[in-house]
């Protein structure tokens, strides 16, 4: 048994538990503090962990210890580049989420924080399970408190309307998922990964299982057309809900894509299906980004911006799946996708917390209404420019060499399509500058601008890490890529098995 994954399965979770049972105001100190063991954690189990392309085994901390025999489910846990990628995100992502609340007056505030961990002990179950009735729970453990966060801390006179919506699109999508699993059940020995690969289903019954597993991923990204949930909830949650779901949350899916949807229904893909998805995943692309640039509630803009860039992760991963599966072994657009995947959950974290700082400035989201700001906050001017580069994916920025990648999948399978997408890089660049440019250099109200003022020391902490990151792995891609290389290996060649 591997303690170290233990650890990092136990600690939110009974971090969590404190929150709920504690009195008084110390609840953000704690949850911080948790949080921060967490992440400490996640860097000792990084530092032991071999990510090496010729490694025996892709599975490393396994955790495996039968709890259903009449089930035939096991808690079996384990950690390969891809989780190992997402925990990362999680438990760095995080505390910086926590502590973006420092200076704001949460109500109800140890719920609040308690919810927040219990979210992170769902993710950390979500990127390890290895098991699929267990990877099913952790999927519905993350629906709980982010629904609640959502709807009780969001927008007064909007929560009941969008987290009605959240909630019944997210759940409808997993009970398809689930019946999916269940199905798979019939023709394999338990739910454990490797033996729902080997179900030996043909491909009708692929095609079926395909659809409903892909419908619950899909809500979650989302993808075109499965997104009409995303801008309300997005927009109207509070901002600590938006960093989760965008940031951490959709990434699910994304690994649920390569955990299950790619190696069971293989030839599904190979068939319309995959080619369905990659032509909705570049609508969506354009879509997105055609509205971004017609936006002025600056979270929306924002909200459009991820659900194109989230497309875009979606076409490269399915391309490259329709080139091994027409004998063109290549895992470019997986290591893209997941590239990009980290980049994005930094990007998109701090473009939702300058949202926050905006409108705590100029008590609107209304793009219009704002300008100048640059004046009185240069050091918030700075942080967000670089922030905003690495979403746009200047060269030297995290979002750069993921995006290069994507791009190149989507050309090697099909140039029309890579031509749409590398469009919207340029309409990325767009409408972000734009937003940029309205808020930071238009001229502004003079009686607001008096009295704005720059970053606090928790914004300034919270934006520099962002930024940081930003940097780091926009000049250092490298250790991400050979971090996820042989998973990758591994599930693709699932695909030809």
């Amino acid at each position: 048994m591997s303690y170290h994954l233990l650890a990092l399965l136990l600690i939110p979770l009974v971090g969590s538990g404190l929150l709920f049972a504690l009195k008084g105001k110390t609840g953000k100190y704690m949850a911080f503090g948790i949080a921060l063991i967490q992440m400490l954690v996640t860097f000792f189990v990084l530092y032991g962990f071999d990510a090496r392309p010729t490694v025996d085994s892709v599975l490393q901390h396994e955790i495996n210890y039968p709890w259903s025999q009449f089930l035939k489910s096991s808690l079996h846990f384990g950690i390969d580049g891809m989780s190992m990628l997402l925990l990362l995100l999680t438990n760095i992502l995080v505390p910086l989420i926590i502590y973006s609340s420092f200076n704001e007056n949460v109500s109800y505030r140890n719920s609040f924080y308690a919810l927040i961990l219990l979210m992170q002990f769902g993710l950390v179950g979500v990127f390890t399970a290895l098991d699929g009735l267990l990877f099913y729970i952790f999927w519905e453990v993350t629906l709980i408190p982010i629904w609640l966060i959502a709807g009780l801390w969001g927008q007064e006179n909007k929560r009941f309307q969008f987290t009605t919506k959240f909630f019944v699109y997210t759940f409808v999508g997993s009970l398809f998922m689930l019946g999916a699993f269940v199905y798979i059940y019939n023709y394999a020995p338990s739910f454990a990964v490797t033996d729902m690969y080997n179900a030996g289903l043909n491909i009708t019954q692929q095609t079926v299982v395909f659809w409903f597993i892909f419908f619950a991923f899909a809500v979650k990204l989302p993808v075109f057309p499965f997104h009409t949930w995303q801008p309300d909830t997005y927009t109207y949650s509070p901002t600590q809900g938006t960093m989760l779901l965008s940031g951490i949350m959709l990434k699910m899916a994304v690994y649920g894509i390569f955990r299950y949807l790619l190696p069971i229904t293989p030839d599904a893909i190979a068939g319309i299906s995959g080619s369905i998805v990659l032509m909705l995943a570049i609508i969506g692309v354009l879509h997105g980004a055609l509205i971004a640039l017609i936006q002025n509630d600056i979270k929306r803009i924002f909200t459009y911006s991820s659900f194109s860039h989230v497309g875009l992760m979606v076409a490269g991963i399915f391309a490259t799946a329709l080139l091994v599966m027409k004998g063109k072994f290549t895992i470019e657009g997986g290591e893209g996708a997941l590239v990009q995947a980290f980049a994005h959950g930094f990007n998109v974290v701090g473009l939702f917390y300058c949202a926050d700082i905006l409108y705590k400035r100029f008590k609107t989201r209304d793009i219009r209404q704002m300008g100048g700001l640059a004046r009185v906050a240069p050091k918030f001017a700075v942080l967000f420019m670089i922030v905003l580069l690495g979403s746009v994916g200047l060269p030297l920025t995290n979002g750069f060499i993921g995006e290069f990648i994507l791009i190149k999948s989507i050309f090697d399978y099909n140039v029309l399509a890579a031509i749409i997408a590398g469009i919207t890089i340029i309409l990325a660049a767009a409408y972000l500058f734009r937003s940029y440019g309205k808020t930071m250099f238009t001229e502004g109200d003079e009686r607001v601008l008096s009295t704005a003022k720059d970053l606090t020391d928790a914004e300034f902490a919270v934006m520099a890490s962002i930024a940081g990151m930003v940097i780091l792995f926009g000049v250092f891609p490298q250790p991400v890529i050979e971090l996820v290389s042989s998973s990758l290996k591994f599930i693709y060649q699932s695909m030809l098995n």
